[in-house]
């Protein structure tokens, strides 16, 4: 039942796709945000998102919940619709689209050919990270999580290792394998820390206990290397900033809960910085 059901899931959003390559980046963008608000309540809980909210600002009222969330269904509408004009992001001229501040942080990495864990959150669009740190010429591999739509996710996998990031590596015990080797042959990692794991560590995310990813501390520990945060910036619709963040050290003696717990904070402060672009729907706190 569910293979016929993620059937036409697949057939609709190769529709949308279709549509959107005709009408250009700028409308389909636009268009995607708009539908997103409208039909993206009756796929997620308005009640899960706005006690998510909840949790990050204690004193919100109701009407900056509801205009945050709507925000949040606008941008995850525009990251659907952009899906269609990756390729043009990375190899048109888009690339005058993606501004990135600290750049020489990413030049130094590349000169020195040094291994970094890269980190975000699904912010703006998130997927234009891995892209441009392959683009500027720097070994990454990138850590995703499979979709559950097994034709989506072929389309998605596709698209990703094509004009993303060739190095694609899934969540997983299988996946971990896969990044180690990768590590080991000189290639940095890329990975977003805000989603909730099944295998990580419960630790404090906007004060509550939340199961939270190790890898980026498992790696800087095992191979010590620097953590570089970067948060991308949706500007002017199709526009993005993407600022990168002095890489941090960490003690070999430091615990990987502890160096984890610091990441957490860091991530806090991107989302308290820029609430409107970060997916409130994630279950992180179950």
């Amino acid at each position: 039942m569910n293979k016929i059901k993620y059937f036409f899931q697949f057939l609709i959003v190769i529709t949308m796709f279709f549509i959107f390559k005709v009408l250009g980046l700028r409308l389909s963008s636009y268009l995607g945000g708009k539908i997103f608000q409208i039909i993206g309540p009756f796929f997620r809980s308005k009640k899960l998102i706005h006690r998510n909210i909840m949790k990050a600002f204690p004193n919100i009222d109701q009407k900056k919940i509801n205009e945050l969330t709507s925000a949040m269904w606008n941008n995850y509408g525009r990251v659907f619709a952009e899906y269609v004009f990756i390729k043009n992001f990375r190899i048109t001229n888009l690339n005058n689209n993606i501004i990135v501040e600290g750049k020489e942080i990413l030049d130094e990495i590349k000169k020195n050919n040094e291994k970094v864990v890269f980190i975000s959150g699904h912010f703006s669009n998130f997927e234009l990270m891995a892209m441009q740190l392959e683009k500027m010429g720097i070994k990454i591999a990138a850590v995703y999580r499979p979709l559950n739509n097994v034709f989506l996710n072929k389309l998605m996998e596709r698209i990703r290792k094509k004009y993303i990031c060739k190095n694609q590596i899934k969540k997983g015990i299988g996946g971990l394998k896969d990044l180690l080797k990768l590590n080991k042959e000189g290639y940095s990692t890329a990975l977003m820390i805000d989603q909730r794991v099944t295998q990580g560590s419960r630790l404090n995310f906007f004060n509550e206990k939340a199961f939270t990813t190790t890898i980026p501390a498992q790696l800087a520990k095992k191979f010590n290397i620097p953590v570089v945060p970067i948060f991308i910036e949706r500007f002017d619709g199709i526009k993005f900033r993407m600022k990168v963040h002095k890489p941090l050290y960490f003690s070999d003696k430091s615990s990987t809960d502890v160096i984890t717990g610091q990441l957490n904070k860091i991530l806090e402060r991107m989302i308290l910085d820029s609430p409107n672009y970060w997916i409130w729907s994630h279950n992180r706190w179950k």
